[in-house]
């Protein structure tokens, strides 16, 4: 299991996942402009046995760290994987001493939800009609000791 940088050449695996994934996922393009035109962009991926299982998107903003997105392949929902990628996120935001880390979920999305949570994130608003099916979002924040 490894975590490395995500690269041009991992996007078609990436968007396939994307695709799969979320009911408003993101396209190669998106994806392409994060990696090359983002200063704040860190984007990377989760690989078993030299396949893309996951990946993470993570804005560094100031004194804090947003996720932009996590994904983890369904066939390896449920194993830890994205718990990996979460820890690999708070030990990052933490050796560059962050205050928070924050992300918005979907409030339909039960399963997120309880990972955050798990790692102590907690819900601090709604963002109304934040997704473009009208569906609200919940904030969450981590705050880390900076």
């Amino acid at each position: 299991m490894s975590i490395r940088k995500m690269e041009i050449e991992d996007l078609r695996k990436v968007v396939e996942l994307e695709h799969a994934l979320f009911l408003s996922p993101w396209n190669e393009e998106d994806f392409s402009h994060e990696l090359k035109e983002n200063p704040m962009a860190g984007y990377y991926v989760l690989e078993k046995e030299n396949e893309i299982i996951g990946y993470i998107g993570l804005w560094f903003l100031g004194d804090q760290c947003q996720i932009t997105t996590i994904a983890t392949d369904q066939k390896y929902q449920g194993q830890g994987y994205a718990s990996q990628l979460m820890e690999y996120t708070l030990e990052k935001s933490e050796a560059l001493h962050y205050q928070n880390v924050n992300l918005e979920v979907r409030v339909s999305n039960v399963k997120a939800i309880a990972l955050y949570e798990k790692f102590g994130f907690k819900n601090v608003a709604i963002r109304k009609r934040y997704y473009s099916n009208g569906e609200d979002a919940y904030l969450m924040i981590k705050e880390l000791e900076g």
